[in-house]
């Protein structure tokens, strides 16, 4: 048997088939133009979409140099592995808030999450929007805590405020 050059035996036996299907969502978002692969415009076009409209090139082109050729959905869901091995749960769901949060704030406006939530791949309902906030509110300015949500979430209870 022989294997495409730089993948790995089978990328697909590294994932359940539900994240499969998240990173296939996520692959179909990002490929704006229904090529089968994402590339420079793609990448422009989905920053685009997140509100980031000044990417500099050689950011653009710094991800594209960290696959081993045209990204197409094993190419992508192979460097994801790759990036996920040993991150633990906490570390992973952290660094998908950072991408919306290029200054690092640690917070993200409610409304910019709404927007992403209800718009997005698996949309969340007006119910499920109205628990979030319910279970995790926003501060007085709208911003809300992802750093202290995703702590929340993978250690079930809130962080000692210093």
């Amino acid at each position: 048997k022989k294997r495409a050059d730089g993948g790995s035996s089978n990328v697909f036996s590294m994932f359940e088939q539900a994240q499969i299907q998240e990173f296939k969502e996520a692959f179909t978002i990002m490929d704006q133009n229904r090529d089968g692969f994402i590339d420079k415009n793609d990448l422009r076009d989905t920053f685009a979409a997140l509100g980031r409209l000044n990417v500099k090139q050689e950011e653009i082109d710094d991800m594209l140099k960290e696959a081993p050729g045209p990204v197409n959905f094993t190419v992508f869901l192979t460097m994801f592995g790759e990036k996920l091995k040993g991150a633990d749960p906490e570390e992973t769901i952290l660094n998908a808030f950072k991408v919306f949060d290029p200054e690092g704030t640690g917070t993200l406006k409610k409304d910019y999450v709404t927007e992403m939530l209800t718009t997005q791949a698996d949309r969340f309902s007006p119910e499920e929007m109205e628990q979030m906030f319910a279970a995790f509110p926003p501060d007085v300015a709208g911003n809300l805590d992802y750093k202290n949500l995703v702590h929340i979430i993978t250690h079930g209870e809130e962080k000692d405020q210093e």
